[in-house]
């Protein structure tokens, strides 16, 4: 009984140990990475494209994006969304978001989506894995997911983890 406060303590140190010595200590992992994409839903913004499960198996890279006009941060990344978007199909998922809202944000700062999926309960988010938006995924020509980026496309996050992984999804190719 004694020694039971000790090896508590020494469980909790091993663990900090391991969680330092990991390759990336910030990087949040994903249980979805190497797994077929999960649904996307079946309802969109109007007079927007609807994003289709079909879509993400479709041959060729891809990005999925889970954003909100809600999200400052979704708006920090927007930018390089429609920059991505030139280079290759970029898909959305908006979440949790009031129709009004998120075509406004649209109407305002361009659309930079080839589709959209609406989730308006975030349950498609649940499914993904999504912690909040805004996130990104890497999807290969099958449909599985290569690459999960957890906050916004911007500066070091940006050119340091995401551009790497998909300048290697698109080598693959």
């Amino acid at each position: 009984m004694m020694l039971l406060p000790v090896a508590v303590f020494a469980g909790f140190a091993a663990l900090a140990g391991w969680a330092l010595m990991r390759d990336d200590p910030d990087a949040l992992p994903s249980a979805m990475v190497g797994r077929e994409a999960p649904s996307v839903g079946e309802t969109t913004l109007p007079d927007k494209v609807q994003l289709t499960d079909g879509m993400l198996r479709q041959p060729g890279v891809k990005l999925v994006n889970f954003w909100a006009s809600w999200c400052p941060p979704c708006r920090a990344e927007h930018p390089t969304l429609t920059e991505l978007s030139a280079r290759l199909p970029v898909y959305g998922v908006d979440l949790k978001d009031p129709e009004g809202a998120a075509l406004g944000f649209l109407s305002e700062h361009g659309d930079p989506f080839h589709a959209l999926a609406t989730d308006p309960r975030g349950r498609v988010a649940i499914d993904w894995g999504v912690t909040a938006p805004p996130e990104t995924f890497i999807i290969d020509g099958s449909g599985r997911i290569l690459y999960r980026h957890a906050g916004p496309l911007v500066r070091e996050d940006y050119t340091n983890r995401f551009l790497p992984e998909l300048e290697k999804a698109l080598a693959a190719e």
